[in-house]
């Protein structure tokens, strides 16, 4: 079974995920820089199962901060990444933004 590629606005900065947008990562980041990072993510996504079935609360609060942490430093989140003055859209839903014409009109998946 093959998972689509959601679709990506055409400036490149977002993704769309059941009518929301979603900040995507750094393009500037190299590929090594980039691995390392959603290692990072995905280690601390594991801690935040851990420390919820477990109900270590401490743990919890950490995890979840491990998980901000890489999703700033890959650009998902915290400052913007682009240079152009344009407002950070993340978690909106795509009807209520610039982008929402082209949304209406069959946004294209791109990888």
């Amino acid at each position: 079974m093959s998972k689509e590629a959601q679709p990506v606005t055409p400036d490149g900065r977002y993704f769309v995920v059941r009518g929301r947008l979603w900040r995507r990562s750094d393009p500037s980041l190299s590929d090594e820089r980039r691995a390392e990072l959603v290692s990072d993510l995905m280690q601390a996504r594991r801690a935040v199962g851990v420390a919820l079935r477990n109900d270590d609360k401490p743990g919890l609060a950490e995890a979840r901060a491990a998980v901000d942490r890489a999703k700033v430093a890959l650009g998902e989140r915290g400052p913007v990444w682009w240079h152009d003055g344009t407002p950070d859209l993340n978690r909106r839903m795509v009807a209520n933004t610039p982008y929402a014409a082209w949304f209406e009109q069959g946004a294209e998946s791109i990888s």
